[in-house]
């Protein structure tokens, strides 16, 4: 298994040396980590085998290091654990603790073990220990709130090991030592600052180095700020930080002080570009966001961060794109100077352009996989260069790299209540364009998660549409993941809410979903008259094709049921409406079923003559591939009536097609309109501006 790390959300790969060769004293605590490794638990004292994995406990402030002694010990010990290191970050950047359903998500998802999308928190813990059962790997739970994130996430198996990082002790879980860290040496502390300023200013003046360690008090956060003011200015002596921060009489922490000085020290541009960032979400910016709050040019915003890392404002993330992180400890601090340097409008306005920036990049990531579309194209090209992406792929990478940072943006835009113009198109094209290329399978997981974030402020403002939307949504997820009781339960909430908003599409919409969910039940009668009430609301409002589409949907029903005469009729009625409205391949698929009822009903010459009409209405629609499943249907029909020299040529000449379409993927009749169609046509938060 490969070292993987998962944030608040997403599972990326680092690799295993991450952070040799950087890491600078605790030579005592990693002694202490180690041992309490080995260390005999009061389990083992009592005679009975470890029944859980051992918990390490890092405890200090953020700030401290915590973060990089974990991180060292996990790379020193990494080789016992052979099945691999996972990471997961507990804590949002503001404090709030991650939900422990979705950490144990993301961590089964690096383990390659998803689960049903809206699966509820015990049972994806239950399933995590499911997959760390007969594992040997290391879990590092970074930045956790309280003890019962650590609890649910514990395997159940002592031959993992669990290393904690948090503010200050986990109270309730059991036999676990915290190491609790203050700051580094001095000597630690110095050869921090000389990796900024070189060696000489150092050698020149040793006290005064010796001495800002001590003012920093060897909080490691609080000394890389100052190394990198001094990396700044080359002929400044280190004695000068030194005085400038023992004359800084304000209160509060070295790292606050330090913080202070090294912001006051930025330009006006910077200093403003710097404090915004405490607006990205879940902390992670790239360029194009940075450049968005700034209301700058991309490069110009790329070249900004850059200095900020080497200013010691911003960690660079180990990852394919220009991705930065704003650290947890500088993050309040961050926030505080906006709070009283930025007007509330001047703050709302950098969202709005944020949120618009992610928006734009979310349509160009989904248009560029639909290249086929003159409309998609035309689109795309009227897009900024620097909002194209090269590629699907490129677009795809984009994607999944910026996934945490982008759920964030979800739930920090539906985070105040409202449903804005904004919100609604932002979520809209997460959406989309994570169904465009993930798959709607794949991304169920996430988008359970957006559908439920507008179902929750929908609920809470009143706001039927959107609430109708959501529940159809969640519905159809449901109904994907086989628990077809509590989609027919949304279903029925979502056909309410429609008709509260006199909502003709939601209550149509909901309609057929109650009719799907009881034909999955096997309640054919109950799913036919649901079906007939929504073909009723289509014909109401002259919409032909649905209206076809659901004669076809009461004749499966009917099918299911034994009431072949039923079915016919409606597979009929299906066929005119397919030839109104001028959909050749629908035509056809009807007109197959038509067969296959006719089969059912023991006239297999009418099903016979039936299908040949069905393979030229197929050819007439230049559907190849439907042609060579309806030419196997025919063969299948002419072997049961004993004429196995036509059955051939008919076979023949469905491989014959099989081959040109090969790699379009299998060819069997999908029954059109008589499967059942849970989610084929979801229902999407709708902007006020109408924009796709």
């Amino acid at each position: 298994m490969t070292d993987q790390a998962v944030r608040t959300g997403g599972a990326q790969l680092f690799g295993q040396a991450a952070g040799e060769g950087r890491f600078l004293g605790r030579t005592r605590e990693l002694k202490e980590l180690r041992a309490d490794i080995e260390r005999t638990g009061l389990d083992t004292l009592a005679g009975r085998k470890a029944p859980r994995a051992r918990v390490l406990l890092i405890a200090g402030r953020p700030g401290s290091g915590r973060t990089a002694l974990a991180e060292e010990l996990v790379r020193q010990i990494a080789h016992r654990y052979p099945d691999g290191v996972l990471r997961a970050r507990l804590g949002e950047p503001d404090g709030t603790p991650v939900p422990v359903e979705r950490a144990a998500r993301d961590l089964l998802t690096a383990l390659e073990r998803p689960a049903p999308a809206g699966a509820a928190e015990d049972d994806l813990s239950a399933e995590l220990r499911t997959a760390l059962a007969g594992r040997r790997a290391l879990l590092l739970l970074d930045d956790a709130a309280d003890a019962g994130q650590v609890d649910a996430l514990l395997p159940d198996t002592p031959d993992c090991l669990v290393v904690a990082v948090s503010r200050g002790p986990l109270t309730g879980i059991a036999d676990v030592r915290p190491c609790t860290l203050g700051g580094l040496d001095t000597k630690s502390g110095v050869e921090l600052l000389s990796r900024y300023t070189g060696s000489v200013r150092i050698t020149v003046d040793p006290r005064a180095a010796e001495h800002l360690a001590e003012v920093c008090q060897g909080q490691p956060a609080a000394l890389t700020l100052a190394g990198g003011w001094l990396a700044a200015r080359p002929q400044a002596a280190v004695s000068d930080l030194a005085k400038q921060l023992r004359a800084d009489d304000a209160e509060g922490t070295p790292l606050a002080r330090v913080f202070r000085l090294a912001y006051a020290a930025l330009p006006a541009s910077a200093a403003r570009t710097l404090r915004l960032l405490s607006l990205a979400p879940a902390g992670l910016v790239d360029p194009q966001i940075a450049s968005a709050l700034a209301g700058c040019p991309v490069d110009s915003a790329r070249a900004a961060l850059d200095d900020f890392v080497a200013l010691g404002f911003l960690h660079a993330v180990d990852s394919p794109l220009p991705e930065y992180e704003v650290p947890g400890c500088l993050y309040p601090l961050l926030r505080a100077v906006a709070a009283a340097k930025d007007r509330p409008a001047e703050l709302q306005l950098a969202r709005a352009r944020m949120l618009e920036r992610n928006v734009r990049l979310l349509q160009s990531c989904r248009a560029i996989t639909e290249t086929d579309s003159p409309q998609a194209r035309e689109k795309l090209l009227a897009m900024p260069a620097a909002l194209r992406f090269p590629s699907p792929r490129a677009a795809a990478d984009w994607l999944r790299i910026r996934r945490p940072a982008l759920l964030a943006a979800a739930r920090l835009a539906v985070a105040d209540g409202e449903l804005d113009t904004l919100a609604r198109r932002l979520m809209a094209q997460l959406v989309r364009a994570m169904a465009a290329h993930f798959g709607t399978q794949a991304a169920a997981p996430d988008l359970y998660g957006i559908h439920s974030l507008v179902l929750d402020v929908a609920e809470r403002r009143d706001l039927p549409r959107e609430k109708a939307a959501a529940l159809l949504n969640l519905g159809d997820l449901d109904a994907r993941t086989g628990r077809t009781a509590e989609a027919l339960v949304r279903y029925r909430a979502a056909l309410d809410a429609g008709r509260e908003a006199n909502d003709p599409y939601a209550t149509g919409r909901a309609m057929e979903s109650v009719g799907g969910a009881h034909l999955e039940l096997g309640d054919y009668d109950r799913a036919a008259d649901w079906f007939g009430r929504a073909l009723v609301e289509r014909l109401a409002r002259d919409e032909r094709a649905d209206a076809a589409r659901l004669y076809g949907r009461i004749a499966a029903a009917h099918t299911y049921a034994g009431r072949y005469g039923e079915a016919l009729r409606n597979w009929r009625a299906a066929v005119a409406g397919h030839r109104r409205t001028g959909d050749l391949a629908a035509q056809a698929r009807a007109l197959s079923e038509i067969a296959r009822v006719q089969e059912y009903a023991g006239r297999p010459e009418e099903s016979l003559r039936t299908c040949r009409e069905a393979v030229e209405w197929a050819r007439r629609a230049e559907d190849t591939r439907l042609q060579a499943a309806l030419h196997l249907r025919v063969a299948d029909t002419l072997e049961r009536l004993g004429d196995p020299l036509a059955a051939g040529l008919h076979r023949t000449a469905a491989e014959r097609m099989l081959e040109e379409e090969a790699d379009e993927g299998p060819l069997e009749p999908s029954g059109g309109d008589s499967e059942p169609e849970q989610g084929s046509n979801a229902c999407e938060i709708r902007s006020a501006s109408g924009e796709d």
